[in-house]
């Protein structure tokens, strides 16, 4: 099991997460479940509705967009920010390249935390917005 510090320490890697304090980094990490995935299992499949958010912790995966390969990622890897704010259509397929540990928030329990939590609401809306400015 991870340890909770370790929980805050790798969810303020996550961009989306990264204005947070430690007080709310804590409450993100309160509604964060730990999962184990076996190597080969598809943890995000292209082209579904989006309802989590993964936080990669241990083990490295493969992403595959209209069947092509991306560069691996691993380790402090993420995937599916914008399912938990849209509930958008996933842009990619995501598989377990080896054994993986993570972190899975779900859409539902996410929206409750920003709904029961403004300050955390405002600071994720600031880190989207300057991401969409970034991208431009």
């Amino acid at each position: 099991m991870f340890k909770k510090n370790a929980k805050i320490a790798r969810l303020k890697q996550v961009p989306l997460f990264s204005e947070c304090s430690q007080r709310e980094l804590a409450e993100i990490a309160a509604i964060a479940d730990e999962m184990h995935f076996p190597e080969g299992r598809t943890l995000i499949k292209e082209g579904a509705v989006g309802r989590e958010f993964i936080v990669v912790l241990d083990g490295s995966v493969e992403v595959r967009r209209n069947g092509r390969r991306l560069p691996a990622r691993g380790d402090a890897s993420f995937f599916g920010e914008t399912a938990l704010l849209t509930g958008a259509r996933r842009t990619a397929t995501v598989t377990a390249a080896s054994a993986v540990r993570a972190l899975l928030i779900t859409d539902r329990a996410f929206r409750r935390l920003l709904e029961d939590s403004p300050g955390i609401q405002r600071k994720i809306m600031a880190s989207l917005a300057a991401r969409v400015v970034d991208a431009d």
